[in-house]
């Protein structure tokens, strides 16, 4: 293992059990994650305005996106004879979002979703599908990864994908690798028509997404430029928006020497495309924050995009570090990593922030 670095979160063995209706004995065997994803269900629920207690029966989705289960290797090597029995359903995938479902009665969609590190914003693409569709009414959609166990430490750094200082160096040409992290997000989602009628306090609009795979790549783990590309495209189509009219891009970044030249490159293609581009392209990653945050990194991401367009955001808002010898973008040229003062600038120039 090539570093003991990571992005840890402090306090994962807290749990107020007693508020989502949890038995002390049934606490125990629940994995951490499932922890997390109740309780950032409720603070997500309560910043919204809505009372979690008064959904029973209501058309709520909920679309989580959930990797690793370290925990139940954990508990498992206690042995069978001394394992509570409730470790089934407290470490299983699909529990991580059934109990959200089951804590408040909820009758929508519910999803767990794994997708690797894109599995946060595919959940929340699903949420948006959900809520067009009519199969959901409100939706709750986030991400979460705990790290418990070093054996997939030993086994990136065996591959070379982790950084030895325990920082994600992306784009900058000294990018040797990223930094396991934990986190864990959700975020309640309404049709704009709706949340208007009510008088909701709306942060954001998804104004389109999309999804597909890599297909067929150099390496099962290597990225797919052209596959890149039509998703970037087809997320345009979706939104009614041209490459021109967005000012920035959180990108997946990681800081690895192989995917992030290849993901700028596919992001230039479709960016630069066109006489039109005035400004500079902003582009970022908030891994060279907080670490990877796999399952959630796509959620973490999406909430700094939202932090930072806000008209109230200021140095709230994570910057984008590390990129001390830009490389990899050179091959977009109307691309730059964004500051401080970039993003001041953004706010007070753009009326609306995209």
């Amino acid at each position: 293992m090539v570093t003991r670095r990571g992005g840890f979160l402090s306090g994962i063995d807290r749990f107020d059990a007693a508020l989502f209706g949890i038995s002390p004995r049934e606490a125990i065997s629940l994995d951490p994650q499932h922890r997390l994803l109740l309780e950032t269900a409720h603070e997500a629920l309560e910043n919204a305005g809505i009372a979690p207690d008064g959904l029973a029966s209501s058309s709520t989705g909920v679309f989580v996106g959930i990797t690793t289960n370290d925990y139940f290797y954990h508990m498992h090597s206690i042995g069978a004879d001394t394992t509570e029995i409730y470790v089934g359903t407290g470490t299983a995938l699909n529990a991580a979002s059934g109990r959200i479902s089951f804590t408040w009665g909820l009758q929508g969609p519910c999803v767990s979703v794994d997708t690797a590190c894109s599995s946060s914003l595919v959940a929340v693409h699903l949420a948006c599908q959900s809520l067009r569709a009519g199969d959901s009414d409100l939706a709750l959609a986030g991400g979460v990864n705990v790290v418990l166990l070093p054996d997939p430490m030993v086994l990136f750094s065996k591959w070379g994908m982790m950084a030895p200082d325990g920082r994600c160096k992306t784009f900058d040409a000294a990018a040797d690798g990223f930094v396991r992290a934990e986190g864990c997000a959700m975020i309640a989602l309404k049709r704009l028509s709706d949340a208007m009628a009510a008088g909701d306090n709306i942060l954001a609009v998804i104004r389109g997404s999309a999804v597909n795979s890599d297909g067929r790549s150099s390496g099962l783990t290597v990225p797919h430029g052209p596959a890149q590309q039509a998703v970037v495209r087809r997320a345009l189509e979706d939104a009614t928006l041209e490459a021109d009219a967005l000012d920035y891009i959180e990108a997946h970044g990681t800081g690895t020497p192989l995917g992030d030249p290849i993901e700028v490159e596919a992001l230039g293609a479709v960016m630069n495309a066109g006489p039109r581009r005035q400004n500079p392209l902003l582009i970022g990653s908030i891994k060279t924050n907080i670490g990877h945050t796999e399952a959630a990194s796509g959620i973490a991401g999406l909430l700094k995009v939202v932090t930072g367009a806000s008209p109230r955001g200021d140095s709230s808002a994570p910057q984008f570090r590390n990129a001390e010898r830009p490389h990899s973008l050179d091959r977009a040229s109307h691309c730059r990593p964004h500051d401080a003062d970039a993003v001041a600038s953004w706010r007070a120039a753009t009326p609306c922030r995209r």
